[in-house]
């Protein structure tokens, strides 16, 4: 199919121009169609990116179904994919009609809810499909906004604060990352990220303010870019507006937050830290190791101690981020197949939890661990389906969860024992607090007057969950499924980074030689 991935990003925005332009009224009637209008946007959005998939070639490293139209003043319109973005697009529109369907009991602003959503959407595949750094940046920062007005409009009592909190530090981090654009684009002469990619940024250290500079340049540009990533993650310590985010923000904008959002951080890793910049990458390494690995049991230990389900799910989230940037740093193939499997598990994983949360908040309006109990009693499938997802959170073998975990742990082991040996503690801590977690909440005698009359999940919701659960179970028994498809593109992004640093160690050396004689 010819533009297939334009097709595919801007279906989601011409139904949400549809529901601007054409719907009227806030009655019954318009929010019912409003919700079937973004549903089957959605939809078709996902049956056209199967075009995407069912035509990619795993074996071909390079971008493909690569558009390239010129913009004004010299700026391009230029969108592909390669084997490290698609499964990140699929992802994308395989959750985004769940997100939707998770709405229908939404009643404020309705049209306006699902046109935020769809507007998300387009931005959200925009980011992966980019392959020119103004458009990227565009995409990048655009996604932000409709995220904002999700959480600040539909949130909840603090949802003001959270959203706010949400857009300064995520916004402020890519003020570092323009700059280093800027520079970028002034030392290659391109904004075409295939062409930056094989670019080579100085590297020589200098000195500022009596400091050493190591890896001179391409540390202070990965250092702008990480800001921006590590935010975006989030990584520890720049991570508390994400809890505040997930708390206050409705069920579906915690479900888009926790499985897309996050892992645009891990893409921008991929895509530009390693490839681009990859003497100061390797600069740099260790501390992003120990400060996974810190992250990893840091807010598990935190997640133990709340009281509110969302919030700790949120935890939950930023703990299992830290495997990713550990995978991404330990820059050998099973790191980086773990880090990619690692996030689009975590985004199954951790969507269907907040849905979880999202089914009994509906019912009984807070999300307070102490106000539940004994659901099993009265939930025999909610129950069922939240252990499943639970054990999956633990990384449960058979499981989607337990494949990117044990890869990541695996790479990082073969470049740093001791922070692979403090990550895998994050293992225990993870049970220890999903298992209590399950425990308070489904587990134990139904004494709570409020919980007697609670009703088990509808067809509905029970609906939402099913292919959740059959792509975790399916990664988790076979995956090869991901693996096969990302494995030639990590190795070449391997390749080309030992190579790079092998010739930056080679020019070293013979500066240091010149200098000599």
């Amino acid at each position: 199919m010819e533009n297939v991935l334009s097709i595919t990003t801007f279906i989601p925005l011409l139904a949400a121009g549809i529901l601007a332009v054409f719907l009227r009224g806030e009655d019954a009637a318009a929010q019912r169609n409003a919700k079937w209008v973004a549903l089957t946007a959605t939809v078709v959005t996902f049956l056209v990116s199967l075009f995407i998939l069912f035509d990619f070639d795993p074996n071909n490293t390079g971008f493909q179904f690569v558009e390239q139209h010129q913009w004004l003043m010299g700026l391009q319109y230029k969108m592909g994919v390669d084997g490290i973005s698609v499964l990140f697009v699929m992802l994308t529109t395989f959750m985004m009609p769940l997100t939707i369907a998770a709405s229908w009991n939404v009643q404020t602003r309705v049209k306006e809810y699902m046109i935020a959503f769809l507007i998300l959407e387009t931005l959200m595949l925009g980011v992966f499909m980019a392959l020119d750094l103004v458009l990227f940046y565009v995409f990048f920062e655009a996604g932000l906004i409709p995220m904002f007005l999700i959480i600040g409009i539909w949130g909840g009592k603090e949802r003001i604060y959270a959203s706010f909190k949400f857009f300064l530090y995520t916004f402020l981090g890519s003020v570092l990352m323009l700059v280093a654009m800027v520079a970028m684009f002034s030392d290659a002469g391109s904004t075409d990220i295939p062409t930056l990619m094989r670019h080579t940024f100085d590297a020589g250290g200098f000195n500022v303010l009596g400091i050493h500079v190591v890896g001179g340049m391409q540390t202070l540009m990965f250092l702008a870019f990480f800001a921006s990533f590590a935010v975006k993650m989030p990584m520890w310590p720049v991570h508390t507006w994400l809890p505040d985010a997930h708390v206050q923000a409705p069920t579906a904008g915690s479900v888009v937050l926790a499985a897309i959002l996050l892992k645009m951080g891990g893409y921008g890793f991929l895509r530009f830290s390693l490839p681009m910049f990859p003497v100061g990458a390797e600069v740099l390494t260790p501390m992003v190791l120990w400060m996974s690995a810190i992250a990893i049991v840091y807010t598990s230990l935190v997640a133990l101690a709340q009281q509110d389900m969302k919030k700790l799910i949120a935890y939950s989230s930023v703990a299992h981020m830290g495997y990713v940037t550990m995978g991404i740093f330990a820059a050998n193939q099973q790191g980086i197949d773990g880090a990619i499997f690692q996030m689009l598990s975590h985004g199954f994983i951790s969507g269907a939890l907040f849905l979880c949360v999202g089914v009994i908040y509906d019912r009984m309006h807070t999300r307070d661990i102490d106000a539940y109990g004994g659901l099993v009693n009265r939930m025999p499938a909610y129950a069922l389906i939240f252990m499943f997802f639970t054990m999956a959170n633990v990384g449960l073998p058979g499981t989607s969860g337990f494949v990117g975990e044990f890869l990541t742990l695996v790479g990082v082991f073969k470049v740093n024992t001791w922070v692979a040996l403090v990550a895998a503690s994050g293992v225990i801590l993870s049970a220890s607090y999903a298992l209590w977690l399950y425990r308070r909440v489904v587990m134990g005698d139904l004494i709570k007057e409020s919980l007697k009359t609670i009703s088990d999940m509808s067809g509905r919701e029970r609906a939402i969950f099913v292919p959740l659960v059959v792509m975790t179970l399916l990664l988790g028994v076979y995956p090869a499924l991901i693996l096969d498809i990302i494995r030639p593109s990590v190795e070449a992004l391997i390749s080309n980074y030992d190579t790079a640093l092998a010739e930056a160690a080679t020019n070293a050396a013979s500066h240091v030689a010149d200098v000599s004689h």
